[in-house]
């Protein structure tokens, strides 16, 4: 049967009630994907009759997404700090919250700055990129273990014209030159393994080893900041993200390493999400 745009989208936003919190957004994001067609061009034609191929293939992706595939996933793309980002299922899906560690970031290096970032657990190089964009004498390099997800990032920047944007695998900042670095930002897993929330909705598909640390979840915490604290010169920040209710302990973590200056900050919900400290001033470097 055949069924006009906005038939097709009341529908499916009917049956994708309760999957995620946009299901009307998700309808048409599926079907523009479906049809490639801008979001622009459902508004215009709501009465444009589809069939055929382009039907079952929304339909198909509306299946996927009934199973809690993300749809970052199911359109291969994600907006991140205005950057319209290829994501994989080798990558973590990049969430609005972490923009806060991009502006903490930003706020921290003036727009002439110069020498090196370096983003650890960077996935598909969001955080790198948005800083390296904002920061164009900067050198930001994004480190990852997983060689997938550092394929992803380095297609983004070639793609996003971002020649100040390198990717390299690796395990956190133990590649790092010593006393180098002005600034390290991560966005390393944090949830506790065994979490209810790791079996519902997004996360459910999303790779594991990005998501969980530990069975207090801290463990990405305690491995990275040794290095990381090593890696930095004098005056030096870093820059965490971390769960809600892990504020207060990832600020003892980081106090524990030695860095001076260390504060918590809220998401643009209110919710504890960035713990940052410095470097001191006069430590060797």
């Amino acid at each position: 049967m055949n069924r006009t745009v906005e038939t097709l989208l009341r529908e499916a936003t009917a049956r994708l009630t309760g999957i995620g919190d946009t299901p009307r957004l998700d309808a048409e994001l599926l079907l523009c994907h479906a049809i490639d067609r801008p979001r622009s061009w459902l508004f215009a034609w709501p009465e444009q009759i589809l069939e055929g191929e382009a039907v079952r293939r929304f339909d198909k992706l509306v299946e996927e997404r009934l199973r809690g595939v993300p749809i970052a996933y199911l359109v291969g793309r994600r907006e991140f700090w205005s950057l319209d980002l290829e994501v994989t299922p080798d990558t973590l899906v990049p969430r609005p919250e972490t923009e806060r560690l991009v502006e903490l970031a930003l706020e921290r290096l003036p727009p002439d700055s110069r020498g090196w970032v370096a983003d650890l657990g960077t996935g598909s190089g969001a955080i790198a990129l948005a800083i390296a964009r904002e920061r164009p004498a900067l050198q930001v390099v994004g480190i990852d273990q997983s060689g997938a997800a550092c394929r992803v990032a380095t297609g983004n920047a070639h793609r996003l014209g971002l020649g100040n944007a390198h990717f390299v695998r690796g395990h956190w900042a133990s590649a790092l030159a010593p006393s180098r670095l002005l600034m390290i930002v991560s966005n390393p897993p944090y949830v506790e393994e065994g979490d209810p929330c790791l079996s519902r909705g997004d996360l459910l598909h999303e790779p594991r080893s990005a998501l969980t640390a530990g069975r207090d979840g801290l463990t990405a915490f305690r491995t990275l900041l040794p290095s990381a604290v090593a890696a930095l010169q004098a005056g030096g920040w870093l820059l965490v993200e971390h769960g809600e209710e892990q504020g207060r302990v990832v600020e003892a973590l980081l106090r524990g390493a030695g860095l001076q200056e260390v504060s918590d900050h809220t998401d643009l919900a209110g919710r504890p999400r960035v713990a940052i400290g410095r470097v001191a001033a006069s430590a060797a470097s």
